[in-house]
């Protein structure tokens, strides 16, 4: 598996999200999952299957120094008397006593940035997490959280596929010298059915999907991808065995429009840069 690094985590550059996942298909697709080499996995607190990975992971008995587990703290428990104590929960759902990588999961507009980040930082000094991050933040959030945070901020985790590139958070984000991991990367479903995409694939003999993921992490990103078909498990991670021609990633850069954007919850979100 092909690794990305920033300030000092390594990180599986393909992750198996559970995003919309029930308990039953956690456990159910799970074992694929790791049958067919995914070590890094994503759960979120407001996903409410926390517990099912824990369990599906524990029942198949992989070690935990060969996983990456990430979790992201719900924006209802960014206050003192609720955030660590949330994260305790979620390490208890998730049967370990430390995650790989802890996020806020979006900057919401309750609680500040500063305050959300001393937050974060404070159950990485007790040692439930080995390295912190934040998602959906736009790039004046995510500059603060890095001048702000006493340790590394390592990525953001935002919405980015073929119809959205984000290329200037991109470009913020590695100036910093953090990662960017990609949700949402089939937009929607709408990667696995671009006509374009799966001209592209039939090229390289591979599914629109696949394009799709291989044109995140040939850019570098930290790629989620998702299923709750075991059958399809083996298809999303077969992405390192070839490399897109210049060619075709220009292509497929020609496919953002203004409106690509899909994820916007009022409240939540925040004034995006584009």
């Amino acid at each position: 598996m092909q690794t990305v690094t920033a300030h000092g985590a390594t990180i599986p550059a393909l992750g198996f999200g559970v995003f919309r996942m029930s308990d039953a298909e956690v456990e159910r697709v799970i074992p694929a999952a790791l049958e067919a080499g995914f070590r890094h996995f994503d759960t979120a607190q407001i996903y409410q299957n926390e517990a099912a990975l824990g369990k599906a992971l524990q029942t198949a008995g992989v070690r935990r120094d060969e996983l990456f587990l990430t979790t992201k703290v719900w924006v209802d428990n960014y206050s003192a008397g609720r955030f660590a104590a949330s994260v305790d929960e979620s390490l208890e759902k998730l049967q370990t006593d430390q995650v790989d990588l802890l996020l806020l999961h979006w900057p919401a507009d309750q609680v500040s940035i500063a305050a959300q980040i001393d937050m974060l930082n404070a159950v990485k000094e007790a040692g439930k997490t080995k390295f912190i991050g934040v998602s959906n933040q736009n790039i004046a959030q995510m500059k603060e959280s890095v001048a702000h945070s006493a340790a590394p901020i390592i990525t953001n985790q935002v919405e980015l596929h073929p119809y959205l590139p984000q290329h200037q958070l991109v470009a913020a984000a590695h100036d910093s010298g953090m990662a960017v991991t990609a949700y949402y990367s089939m937009a929607d479903g709408a990667v696995p059915q671009d006509a374009t995409l799966q001209k592209i694939g039939a090229k390289y003999g591979k599914t629109a999907a696949q394009i799709g993921l291989r044109w995140l992490v040939q850019q570098g990103h930290i790629a989620l991808s998702k299923t709750a078909n075991p059958a399809r498990v083996a298809e999303n991670i077969a992405i390192f065995d070839f490399v897109l021609e210049d060619s075709d990633m220009a292509v497929i850069a020609s496919l953002a429009r203004t409106d690509g954007r899909l994820v916007s919850p009022a409240g939540l979100a925040p004034v995006w840069d584009i």
